[in-house]
């Protein structure tokens, strides 16, 4: 019984994304007592989440699993369901195709991201549950919680967090954890 006491202290049922001060494309990431920088959307947040419109949901969402590139990022500690990233991982992002805002297979002709990435940003993404387990068209696809770029920059909509912080966060986190953008 005390380790399941103990367990539950060291995992993290919410984190608080709210707006960094004065700058509309960062933002302060709060798991438990930690506080971390952040980037998220370059049109910042929105309550009106569309395809395309580089804004960050406002929205309370559960991280569903998430992605690591093994040959770059190693040891992750984590409760979270966690898939490595092949070459023929691709994330759909074309609202009018049957497998929009899902993870498909190379070959694909419609408009997709690759999850393998040269930038790194997604040596470890995580899968925020905006428009995947109920979608809708044009709501808006591919919304993680990953890696950020160098100087904070921006993200097309979603949370990005230093590879330190999220090995830090990681160990917190597992399925059904929610992300509130706020």
């Amino acid at each position: 019984m005390e380790k399941t006491r103990a367990a539950a202290r060291r995992t993290a049922s919410t984190i608080v994304v709210r707006p960094a001060p004065g700058q509309n494309t960062r933002a302060l990431v709060q798991v438990g007592p930690l506080t971390m920088p952040a980037a998220i959307g370059r049109s910042g947040r929105s309550i009106l989440k569309r395809e395309g419109d580089g804004a960050t949901p406002i929205a309370c969402m559960k991280l569903l699993y998430g992605f690591t590139r093994g040959d770059h990022v190693r040891f992750l500690k984590t409760a979270l369901p966690m898939r490595r990233i092949r070459k023929d991982m691709l994330w759909c992002d074309q609202p009018d195709n049957a497998n929009y805002n899902r993870l498909v297979k190379a070959p694909f002709k419609p408009a997709h991201e690759e999850m393998r990435r040269s930038d790194g940003l997604y040596d470890i993404c995580l899968v925020l549950d905006w428009n995947v387990t109920s979608r809708r068209r044009h709501r808006g696809s591919a919304i993680f919680f990953h890696l950020i770029r160098p100087g904070y920059q921006p993200t097309s909509g979603c949370v990005a967090i230093s590879l330190r912080d999220m090995r830090r966060i990681l160990p917190l986190l597992r399925k059904g954890t929610i992300i509130r953008v706020v």
